[in-house]
């Protein structure tokens, strides 16, 4: 059939074009041939994108073997982890808009007939999948895969988030200064998204659940030869997708968005994903009420998988038990089976052909007759304080937290709040508010990620309570409510919270309340006033005017 690159590639009046990729030394072949872009966002900064280099090289033998012309080109990839806790993640969250902007121009003004799209990463992988329900071309994700488990520390092995709690273990004195030092030279031992279940691979087995990457690819460790085998596979499926005409919009339906959120419920993964497959929903026009979903079948959906920040197992352990094929063919009963994915089969079709190469492991993967909960472990809360929405993690923490009233201490940034729980000024009961950090707000919608860190290291995890209009990390646990909406900026509820305010959350009735009477409520937002943006110019000044709410992905607004 008809190809997009042969309306620029093909015919006499197109020598123009040819001679182009000719400069480069492609053939008359090849620039016959299907062209398929590989998105690659490698680079040495991040160290889930520092071995995408290799996975590409592998990605293009494929295309190139199964009859496509792979073309490649760089995307960028910021690090959560290094812009944590500084000026710095204030523009995470606004690089996944520029991620998918990038990708959809060179994919329109080159008329590629398809995309693989490499990226490993918090923001990288929702920007990439927004880019092919955008773009509604033949589409593949293929993660970077992650890295493997430290040293152990605190009873697991450690990773990244454990360099956090054991700073505050230090500034309680729990550790020494040499223990501290170790630690930094031992949890994080090889290149890979980090190795918890935070936002990053969340996404990454959201993907897969969708049936944007190739069966069992989203948990491939990063240092795995079968990395490379996926890649391969993924190179020749595209130009099977080409050939077959099935474009992303054929994959990212209303039903797969349901399968991913079933999925997410039932891995506890990161409260980030209601964000991201809002975003990814709107781009690809679908009319699916996401939040709404998430509220919905959380109810019905059983938590069957426990990994790192909900216990002790790490990314390899959950790959090695089966990893999302084992997920989803235990909860097959609450899926769409007949859901299209990327190997031109459907969901059902990919779950009897697949073949696992370890044997299960129920302390890590169980079955939904015998789950670690029976509610999802991702949960949609609202009340007076929140509202449009608010969203925790009751997966990722105790029970006894899901009834929590305290006293409120109230800080207008990230930074007050961090310096304040080092200092011993958090206490037992209390709940942390943090606001004027959403999407126009912060902007950027920061995450929380250090302050729910200091508290569980300080010996407060279980004691204390954090709400924001931010977001929080995927391995964050304890108590915490995020995406507050509306945001303090926008003059919602969470502006006018005072210190001394009692706060009541309560998770099993899904409600976030400000136990504050009805008519002070309303004299304190009439005396509200709304603040100067925090940045005048540049980028983050566009987006602080463009961005809309968390309720609706913080997407950037068309209208």
């Amino acid at each position: 059939m008809p190809m997009r690159s042969s309306k620029i590639l093909q015919g006499p009046e197109n020598g123009f074009n040819r001679s182009l990729y000719k400069s480069m030394g492609f053939s008359d072949e090849e620039v016959r041939r299907p062209v398929i872009g590989v998105a690659n966002s490698w680079n040495n900064i991040v160290p889930g994108h520092f071995n995408l280099n290799q996975v590409s090289e592998h990605v293009k033998n494929g295309i190139y073997r199964a009859g496509g012309t792979p073309v490649e080109f760089g995307v960028i990839a910021a690090c959560d982890g290094i812009a944590q806790g500084h000026v710095g993640m204030h523009y995470i969250l606004p690089t996944r808009d520029i991620i998918a902007h990038s990708i959809e121009l060179m994919a329109e003004a080159h008329q590629l007939d398809g995309i693989v799209l490499l990226g490993s990463c918090d923001k990288i992988v929702p920007g990439m999948l927004m880019a092919a329900a955008r773009l509604n071309i033949p589409a593949i994700f293929l993660p970077g895969g992650p890295m493997e488990g430290g040293a152990v520390f605190d009873g697991r092995k450690s990773d990244l988030t454990s360099i956090s709690e054991a700073y505050g273990m230090l500034s309680a004195g729990r550790i020494t200064k040499d223990e501290y030092a170790a630690l930094e030279d031992l949890a994080c031992p090889s290149c890979g998204s980090c190795s918890f279940f935070g936002t990053a691979n969340t996404m990454c087995v959201l993907a897969e659940a969708l049936g944007m990457t190739i069966p069992g690819g989203a948990l491939i460790p990063a240092t795995s030869a079968d990395r490379m085998r996926s890649a391969f596979e993924t190179g020749i499926k595209i130009v099977e997708l080409v050939e077959k005409d099935i474009k992303s919009r054929d994959i990212i339906t209303a039903e797969a968005m349901e399968n991913a959120i079933r999925v997410c419920m039932s891995t506890s993964g990161s409260t980030n994903a209601v964000l991201h497959l809002t975003a990814i929903a709107y781009e690809a026009e679908l009319t699916i009420g996401i939040l709404e979903k998430f509220d919905e079948l959380s109810r019905n959906t059983p938590q069957i998988v426990k990994v790192n920040p909900a216990s002790k197992y790490n990314m390899e352990d959950f790959w090695k038990a089966g990893g999302v094929p084992r997920v989803m063919e235990r909860i097959a009963p609450l899926l769409h089976l007949d859901c299209m994915t990327v190997t031109a089969a459907s969901v059902g079709d990919n779950l009897k052909r697949y073949k696992y190469k370890f044997p299960s492991n129920e302390d890590v993967i169980k079955t939904m007759e015998q789950p670690f909960g029976y509610m999802g472990g991702v949960a949609v809360l609202r009340g007076n304080l929140a509202p449009d929405t608010g969203i925790t993690k009751p997966g990722a923490f105790d029970k006894s937290l899901y009834h929590f009233i305290g006293e409120a201490i109230v800080f207008d940034s990230e930074e007050d709040a961090e310096h304040a729980i080092l200092g011993g000024q958090v206490k037992d009961g209390h709940v942390v508010v943090i606001r004027y950090e959403g999407p126009k707000g912060g902007p950027g919608m920061r995450e929380m990620y250090k302050a729910m860190k200091y508290l569980y290291g300080r010996g407060l995890g279980k004691t204390t309570a954090l709400i924001t209009d931010g977001r929080f990390s995927g391995t964050n646990n304890g108590c915490f409510v995020g995406h507050i909406s509306p945001e303090a900026a926008e003059g919602g509820p969470i502006a006018i919270v005072r210190n001394g305010d009692r706060i009541e959350i309560d998770v099993d009735n899904r409600s976030i309340s400000l136990l504050v009477p009805d008519e002070e409520i309303k004299e304190r937002l009439a005396k509200w006033k709304k603040p100067e943006p925090k940045f005048q110019k540049g980028y983050l000044r566009l987006y602080s005017k463009l961005a809309s709410s968390g309720a609706e992905g913080a997407v950037i607004k068309y209208e």
